[in-house]
Parts: C-alpha cells; sequence; structure tokens
C-alpha cells in the first residue's frame, strides 16, 4: 500500500512515522558493512510530483544493492528536507538547488538566519521548470491574466513555495495563491476551484499529466523578457524549458526558467557508504527513468550543475574515479 500523506511538522529532532514506510531489505549485491547504519530515511515530496515516485523508486534501488533497508519518507519538500537532514529525522533527501543555496547561506526568510552546513550533495537528479497549466475554457494564456486569480503552487514547504510567489512580485501579480499536495492542486483545478496551478517539478508532473487526460488544457510559458527578468532578480535560475510532447497536449516547446535538483545526504554519512551509494544510483539510472522520464538526467556529467554546496567525500571518490572533474572548492574540509 502507498502512504498518501506527508508529514507536515517537525516533532523535535526527528519526524516521527504514523506507520511504517520501510521497504523490506532483501539480499543486495553488496554485504552491508556493520559500521554503516542499519537503516536510512530518504525525505522525498508529496504525492503527484516527482520526488515522490523517483524516491520510491530510488529506495528499492538503494534497498537492494546496499543490502541496508531505506524508508521512504513523503514530505513537504525541499525546506521541510533540509531541516529534516540538519535535525537528524533523515539521512537522504531531495533538494531544488535554490533552496539549499538559502539554507547553506541562512538567507531564506524559512531560515532565520541559521545557516543549514550539515548536508552535502550526493548527486545530480533534473531540472525543475516553472510550469503554468489552465482549463482552456478559462481563456487564459499569459502569466499577466494571472492577476487577481486562484492559483495553486503545491506544498508550502518545497521550492514553490518560496519561488512562485517571488515570481508574482517581479511582474506585480497579486493572486490568491492556494497550498497543498500536487494531487489536491489537480482536483482542485478541475472542479473550477482554482484558475490555474503553477508550480516547480521536473516534468512530466504526474498531477498535470491527470489534469490534461481529464480536460483540454493550455500550458503558459514565459516570454524572453520575463525570462530575463526573473534572471536578474534571482540569478540561482537558469532558461529551462518543455519539450513539446513531454504532456500530450503539449504540441510546441514550453520555454521558461528553472532549478536544478540534488539529492543530499549528512556530512556524517560513512564515506564508503556514499560511494557505493552513488555508484548504486547510476549503475541503475535506466530503472529510474522507466518510473519517471524526469531521470533521464540523472547522470554524472550534471555533477557541475552545483556550484556552491559541498560534495560528499564518499560522493567526490566516485566522480574523480570516472573522470568527472569536481573543483577544490566543492570538497569538504572536515
Amino acid at each position: 500500500m502507498r502512504r498518501r500523506d506527508f508529514i507536515t511538522t517537525l516533532g523535535g529532532a526527528a519526524a516521527t512515522v504514523p506507520w511504517p514506510l520501510a521497504i523490506g531489505a532483501s539480499t543486495g549485491v553488496l554485504a552491508a558493512n556493520p559500521n554503516w547504519p542499519k537503516s536510512l530515511t530518504l525525505a522525498t515530496a508529496s504525492p503527484g510530483g516527482i520526488y515522490y515516485p523517483y524516491g520510491e523508486a530510488l529506495a528499492q534501488i538503494l534497498t537492494e544493492k546496499l543490502g541496508i533497508t531505506v524508508n521512504h519518507l513523503p514530505t513537504q519538500g525541499s525546506i521541510f528536507n533540509v531541516k529534516l537532514l540538519d535535525s537528524g529525522g533523515a539521512q537522504l533527501g531531495f533538494i531544488v538547488m535554490g533552496v539549499g543555496l538559502q539554507g547553506w547561506n541562512g538567507t531564506g526568510d524559512w531560515t532565520n538566519g541559521k545557516k543549514f552546513r550539515n548536508m552535502r550533495a550526493l548527486f545530480p537528479m533534473y531540472d525543475t521548470p516553472v510550469q503554468v497549466v489552465v482549463l482552456r475554457r478559462s481563456g487564459i494564456t499569459t502569466l499577466a491574466q494571472l492577476d487577481k486569480k486562484r492559483v495553486g503552487i503545491g506544498p508550502k514547504a518545497a521550492s514553490q513555495g518560496i519561488y512562485v510567489p517571488a515570481i508574482f512580485k517581479i511582474f506585480g501579480i497579486s493572486a490568491d495563491i492556494r497550498y497543498g499536495s500536487f494531487d489536491d492542486m489537480a482536483t482542485e483545478l478541475l472542479a473550477g476551484d482554482l484558475d490555474a496551478f503553477m508550480t516547480m517539478a521536473g516534468a512530466p508532473i504526474p498531477a498535470f499529466q491527470h489534469v490534461d487526460a481529464k480536460a483540454p488544457v493550455t500550458f503558459i510559458g514565459l516570454s524572453p523578457e520575463q525570462i530575463n527578468a526573473v534572471r536578474k532578480a534571482m540569478p540561482e535560475f537558469s532558461p529551462s524549458k518543455i519539450a513539446a510532447g513531454t504532456y500530450h497536449s503539449l504540441d510546441k516547446d514550453s520555454v521558461t526558467v528553472g532549478l536544478y535538483n540534488f539529492a543530499i545526504g549528512r556530512a556524517d554519512l560513512p564515506d564508503d557508504l556514499v560511494y557505493q551509494l552513488v555508484k548504486a544510483v547510476f549503475d541503475n539510472q535506466p530503472r529510474l527513468v522507466k518510473v519517471t522520464p524526469a531521470a533521464s538526467d540523472t547522470l554524472p556529467k550534471n555533477a557541475v550543475k552545483d556550484t556552491f554546496l559541498p560534495f560528499h567525500p564518499g560522493a567526490v571518490r566516485y566522480y574523480r574515479e570516472i573522470g568527472i572533474n569536481i573543483p577544490e572548492s566543492l570538497v569538504p574540509t572536515n
């Protein structure tokens, strides 16, 4: 049975999971090192986005290949995952790098000035483009038309909770922003309780696919002028696009902006465990692609997308062994 709810609060030093999420350990390729932890918790995000199925598949792969149990924990997303990793409630997690940068430097409002520096980069996942879908009958075709409209954006503690309101502010758009799981946003859009669903996630987003399958839709991109304005205000963004055919109704490329996603781990994880973990991910990347096409970008060469977060020493060893340059500035000294 798949767990459909997700954790909303941090209770003390670690999150409490109401019922078991563990994927039963099977005989792995490796004999688990006795110095490794007996299990690991992987913080992902809510159902309906990419983190959830990606994390579910990754947990299965790691459980099999490392010989230890890896638990798949649904959460509210990147902000929550940074905090959960820091508290010890999870040892692994997924983040969008814009949130990671704010956490590392303690600059985001959600950090209250605290620098979250217990996280280390493990491997690149995929790009997270800004995506907007509306029902065609709404007549909405531009970002500016979202002014005064009801816009669902997904979980508040994920990257879209920071960046979608910031994008609206850049363009003077005053929207009635609604938060919730990706699945809830899709349901509310189809029911007419929302005018638009604007979020950030790897493409295709399962919740967007659901909407696209149920009603005629319009996908809204950004103009070159809007892209330049976003990047000027928030340089962590880069140009991005959602290729034609990614969604059934998307018949031409949708140009937008995006942020890269990375898997992170606690700094105190054993080096040899992280080495074997990263190796297992790339050795089994085709299995991730079967779950979500976004994982086609889960490739060693995309490690260069990280420009600020130190890599875990175990990950550094793996990349350097296969010829991927990790600059000294991203190699931790302790």
